[in-house]
């Protein structure tokens, strides 16, 4: 009985190797773009389109997307009605409207979306679907309404709306279902799948490169030709960004996503157009970054670490986080209120405190305030900052502050008189036309202001921390102690989604709402609340994000990016 059973275990045993290197073997499929002509400027492949679809047709996220305040403001603005009227359009040529039940029957498992023109949105589109399925669809049903042509050998199928001049052409090649917004694409692609030697993407530079430069394909892929879409008006004008001088710098990227468990990554690389040469300052900037994430206290709401040599950048930073954070634009000239001759009411209460005798105060900062600390930055040498953000509810929970942090790594020691110094200076004409309030006391590891504002500031060899919380800058230098562990980077970011939520939709309410009223758009709005309502209802759409983080490593030729969340379920 014992021989019967070890001889079954050594048969299992070998199936399992045999069907391993079998495996091994096995060549993967080849790739889509092998048949996509050149030309495109934009390419989408999909190891699983039907999968990732269903995924998302089943989620919670886009229930509730769709039913949020968010997406009404987006289903009236410019860019939802221009993709409304090229889908209009489609449905006019194709005889049948690209809705999901459309999508959902020519979604196969393998696919591929090449965009060939962003304002006429042609495309081609290849996706690995079994013939007997692409014969049940309703587009090859409404085939008899198409004109026959022949590519390779194929019969395909083509139909052109003479009023929008929109052309829309398919065809069924073995296992492979095929759409285009052009018959001369979906022609050469069946030229191509059928081995032909006409030029596809993959001999083009911008495609070469870039997938040479990235790792293997995540379950999504898409390769961008930056120097074609960026000039592109119709992309200046959509991508919300707005960071199109940034973009000029690349002549191409391609991005990576890969889903597994709670956890989905996108892997990004932007291929600079002029290679810049790494010198000592940038080497010493990426490990100065992976050396101060360590002070990121773990209770941190989000926070931001990034490699710096410029003053100006610095005392900019610890302006507007610590010293100065509520310092803006002036405020709008006051008017009286207005007359109302029909019933003599001259204004409500609020108006009672409305100062109309004289303008508004102005607390600009002198140039000669800020002299010493642009000094200490410049000799200091820094080399990295870090920005630290956490959000805290009142001991009566009706409003929400903002505490915030600032460390500075430089290349020698901090002399700290000298700091101590510097922030007396800067903060003086703002605060006080004495020194109340800014004669500086000793805590347990750090140095606090006595007067009413909380203020504090550490100094350790060659780490200078600031924040206006104590208990937050305690949390920072507990972690000095601390080895690094990040490799080094020129920026690392991170947002910790599920803390700092209700915070975050609690105080935006009270900002769009100052005069107390509930939350939701009030009946005369037009147009929901920009913070508490269109950003409270995307947060509430991916409220199963846990957190976010961004690694940004700068090599001589290209910009490497990872963006990884978390999901909490």
């Amino acid at each position: 009985m014992k021989r019967a059973a070890i001889l079954l275990l050594i048969c299992t045993a070998c199936i399992g190797a045999s069907w391993a290197a079998f495996q091994a073997l096995t060549p993967e499929a080849p790739s889509l773009s092998r048949y996509v002509p050149a030309g495109s400027l934009l390419y989408l492949q999909a190891k699983d389109f039907s999968s990732l679809l269903g995924d998302w047709n089943a989620s919670a996220q886009k229930a509730s997307w769709v039913n949020s305040k968010n997406y009404e403001v987006y289903s009236r603005s410019r860019l939802f009605l221009r993709l409304q009227g090229a889908g209009d359009q489609f449905a006019a040529a194709a005889g049948l409207p690209p809705d999901m039940n459309f999508v959902t029957q020519v979604a196969g498992t393998q696919s591929a979306l090449a965009l060939y023109d962003i304002g006429k949105l042609q495309f081609l589109y290849i996706t690995k679907l079994p013939s007997a399925s692409s014969m049940q669809s309703a587009l090859w049903q409404t085939r008899a309404k198409f004109e026959t042509r022949s590519a390779a050998g194929v019969t395909f199928y083509v139909r052109r709306d003479p009023e929008s001049e929109r052309e829309v052409a398919f065809a069924a090649s073995g296992d492979y279902l095929i759409l285009a917004t052009r018959e001369d694409l979906l022609a050469g692609a069946l030229q191509l799948l059928a081995g032909g030697k006409d030029r596809t993407i993959e001999a083009e530079q911008w495609w070469s490169q870039s997938v040479a430069a990235a790792g293997s394909a995540g379950d999504l892929r898409m390769v961008l030709n930056l120097e074609k879409i960026v000039p592109s008006p119709y992309f200046r004008s959509y991508w919300i960004q707005r960071n199109i001088t940034d973009m000029k710098q690349y002549s191409a990227a391609v991005s990576d996503l890969f889903r597994s468990g709670k956890e989905y990554r996108e892997e990004r690389v932007l291929l600079k157009k002029s290679m810049a040469a790494s010198n000592a300052t940038t080497e010493d900037g990426a490990t100065a970054v992976a050396d101060l994430v360590r002070l990121v206290p773990a209770d941190t709401g989000t926070y931001e670490v990034r490699a710096i040599s410029s003053a100006a950048d610095c005392l900019e930073v610890l302006e507007t986080k610590t010293l100065a954070p509520h310092r803006g634009p002036a405020v709008a000239l006051q008017t009286a209120p207005g007359v109302q001759l029909s019933s003599g009411e001259t204004g409500s209460s609020s108006d009672l405190e409305t100062r109309i005798d004289q303008a508004p105060l102005k607390t600009p900062v002198s140039s000669d305030a800020a002299t010493s600390l642009k000094d200490l930055f410049q000799k200091a040498q820094v080399r990295a900052i870090l920005q630290v953000q956490a959000t805290e509810r009142d001991k009566d929970g009706v409003f929400v502050r903002i505490h915030s942090g600032v460390a500075f790594v430089a290349a020698a020691d901090w002399q700290e008189t000298s700091v101590r110094s510097a922030l007396v200076d800067f903060l003086r004409p703002s605060l006080t036309t004495s020194i109340l309030g800014l004669q500086w006391q000793s805590k347990s590891g750090f140095q606090e202001l006595n007067g009413l504002w909380n203020f504090a500031v550490a100094v350790r060899g060659k780490y200078l921390l600031v924040s206006d919380d104590p208990s937050l800058l305690k949390n920072m230098f507990a972690n000095m102690s601390q080895k690094p562990s990040q490799k080094p980077a020129v920026f690392l970011a991170g947002f910790h989604h599920a803390r700092e939520r209700e915070n975050l939709v609690r105080l935006t309410g009270h900002l769009d709402r100052p005069g107390g009223s509930p939350a939701g758009a009030a009946p005369s709005q037009p147009y929901p609340q920009f913070f508490s309502d269109n950003l409270a209802s995307f947060s509430a759409a991916l409220s199963g994000v846990s957190s976010e983080t961004i690694v940004i490593r700068d090599a001589s030729d290209k910009i490497l990016q990872t963006v990884t969340y978390e999901w909490s379920r």
